[in-house]
């Protein structure tokens, strides 16, 4: 068995958990109310404020799925209670960050400005203190949706190697290179 799989979601107070047609999980929370479709295979029970999954054979796939699923179902119900954060800091001169409702607004050393949309699902917030890389921190309850629209704010400058120049996630760890050797 799957040691993820076989472990029960536990349901907290204040969140209800259904199963509904075409087996699709919605969890609804004091942050909102999230939606997971499950694939056929996978039979989900909602019982005594407990969430537990079961397969029906052995196959590789199904053995997949069954953590899969499971641990796609805790993220939610965490979501609706707590939320998710993610932090990005502008490492480099002159890199600014700066936002109007869901619209971020980035310089980041290119001849231009880059205006990116954040989904109306996610919260941004940007902070420029004195002495400190400028930081844009997102806030949602959708943990996937929040580290997709993180790693596309990344994409748009990644972390260079030789001097860490870039957008990076707060508290990342860079791979540094020592660049050229001195003169001969």
């Amino acid at each position: 068995m799957s040691r993820i799989g076989k472990q029960p979601v536990i349901i907290p107070a204040g969140v209800t958990v259904t199963v509904g047609s075409d087996n699709v999980v919605i969890v609804k929370g004091p942050k909102g109310e999230l939606k997971q479709s499950v694939d056929r295979d996978i039979k989900v029970e909602v019982k005594d404020r407990e969430v537990n999954f079961s397969r029906p054979t052995d196959q590789i796939r199904h053995r997949a799925l069954h953590g899969l699923y499971r641990a796609i179902t805790a993220n939610l119900v965490k979501g609706v209670t707590d939320g998710y954060t993610k932090k990005l800091e502008l490492v480099g001169v002159g890199f600014k960050a700066s936002n109007q409702g869901n619209l971020l607004d980035l310089s980041l050393g290119y001849s231009h400005n880059i205006v990116f949309e954040i989904p109306k699902e996610l919260k941004v917030t940007t902070a420029q203190e004195k002495g400190q890389n400028p930081t844009i921190s997102l806030e949602g309850t959708d943990k996937q949706l929040l580290g997709q629209v993180a790693a596309k704010i990344r994409s748009l400058r990644k972390p260079e190697p030789y001097k860490g120049k870039g957008v990076k996630y707060a508290g990342e760890q860079l791979r540094r290179k020592a660049g050229k050797a001195a003169g001969k």
